[in-house]
């Protein structure tokens, strides 16, 4: 998104990620004109949010400017004036349960505000983890945090991001890399729905609350947030 406004507004866009991110995302970004800077893949993504804020130091007088989606309010914010209206548009005011992976919590946190806060509505939200780095799971069981490698793009940055509101969550799920990948492919193959492994991942939640006798014959939604073009250099597409 932030190449696409960049572009069509003669901005200098700079984008850190971590180089074990897919080369299609790369390959797409710089397509759009943004400069990119890779970071080790073990620093994971805080690597790359401390390599973008050393960039925005060095600039320095004010000459660079870092959105930082992590801990930015705008971004539950349009997830809560957005999303969650469309949701309950959508489902005709009748939905059970909301599952999407956590990248920023930006959209877990808007949409449950929305229905929970504004609406009143009693939904119960579930947020989705790498089972490799259960960064949010050892949080909320005051355990050590210890982030792990995954294969789960999108999701699971290693940390709690600021703009992430546990309280309006209900439940955190793991999923397995395998799993996420698995159902990734079987949703292009059952479903004509081509999507990435995060993807993946929160559908897979979403048929675990469906088996569940408390959500039976009730509206499930489940947030797709990435598209399988994202991933065609990947493990999603080795058969």
């Amino acid at each position: 998104a932030l190449a696409y406004v960049c572009a069509a507004r003669g901005y200098k866009l700079t984008l850190t990620m971590p180089e074990t991110m897919s080369l299609e995302r790369r390959k797409v970004l710089a397509h759009l004109g943004a400069r990119l800077v890779l970071t080790p893949g073990a620093e994971g993504m805080s690597g790359a949010v401390r390599r973008a804020e050393e960039l925005v130091a060095e600039a320095g007088g004010g000459r660079a400017w870092m959105p930082n989606q992590f801990a930015n309010p705008a971004n539950p914010a349009i997830h809560e004036w957005t999303t969650g209206p469309e949701i309950w548009n959508d489902t005709e005011g009748d939905v059970a349960a909301v599952v999407a992976g956590v990248g920023t919590g930006g959209t877990i946190t808007g949409i449950s505000r929305y229905l929970k806060h504004t609406l009143k509505w009693p939904v119960t939200s579930v947020a989705v983890e790498p089972a490799a780095s259960p960064v949010l799971s050892q949080y909320l069981t005051g355990e050590t945090l210890r982030a792990g490698p995954h294969q789960i793009q999108g999701i699971g940055a290693g940390f709690v991001p600021a703009v992430l509101d546990l309280s309006v969550v209900d439940r955190v799920e793991q999923v397995e890399d395998e799993e996420a990948v698995l159902m990734a492919r079987r949703l292009a193959r059952e479903e004509g729905i081509l999507c990435g492994i995060s993807s993946g991942a929160a559908a897979v939640v979403g048929l675990r609350l469906a088996r569940e006798p408390d959500f039976s014959g009730r509206n499930v939604v489940v947030i797709l947030p990435d598209g399988a073009e994202r991933y065609l250099s990947t493990g999603l597409f080795e058969q």
